[in-house]
């Protein structure tokens, strides 16, 4: 399993829980679009439709940051996510990135249900994992761990992982969060529609 860099879940731990929520809301901002992939792919259902209903969920979590006083049944929107879970028995590569976008968005709703201090980590691991897997995939068979390692801690993925999930920590860390900021942060998680593995819908 990917590990955070030194510090970085100290930091994280420290976030007051709001906070917290509004990190995995923006790395699962960018890990959305892996499932409009796979539902592109397999012909369940339109690829735009998959990400657009996912994504109304999602702007339901940040709606809740953005307005506290918000009255939002997050058991309710747990249901709808369990919608777009691939099948259990597919375990191909675009199933498990889609199944990773799911996961990061139940647990966002979860948290603003029952917090779960664990969870930030959690989904970092998630998005971090899913560049690994794609690199790992690349690499293909006959790569000596140790190279491995090494190809997936320089690859420029993994790089801008790292460099991204920074960002999102800093920009949580600001002294006030303002109304303007929350839609900021919202922006920066949707990284202009391209996915943690670097992919977009648009292209």
């Amino acid at each position: 399993m990917t590990q955070p860099v030194p510090g970085f879940r100290t930091r994280l731990d420290a976030l007051a829980p709001m906070r917290r929520t509004a990190f995995m809301a923006a790395l699962t901002e960018r890990l959305l679009p892996n499932a409009g992939f796979y539902a592109e792919a397999n012909g369940t259902a339109s690829a735009l439709e998959a990400t657009r209903e996912l994504r109304k969920l999602l702007d339901l979590v940040w709606e809740q940051l953005r307005v506290r006083e918000a009255k939002i049944d997050f058991s309710l929107q747990a249901e709808k996510v369990a919608a777009f879970e691939p099948e259990e028995a597919d375990e191909s590569f675009g199933a498990r990135r889609a199944l990773e976008a799911v996961m990061a968005l139940t647990a966002c709703i979860d948290v603003l249900v029952s917090e779960e201090p664990e969870a930030a980590l959690k989904i970092s691991r998630l998005s971090a994992d899913g560049v690994r897997a794609l690199i790992d995939l690349q690499a293909g068979e006959g790569v000596e761990q140790e190279a491995l390692e090494a190809l997936i801690r320089e690859h420029p993925l993994m790089e801008d992982e790292r460099d991204f999930q920074d960002t999102v920590l800093e920009s949580v860390e600001a002294p006030r969060l303002e109304r303007d900021d929350w839609r900021a942060l919202k922006q920066l998680g949707r990284n202009e529609d391209v996915s943690n593995l670097g992919l977009s819908l648009q292209e």
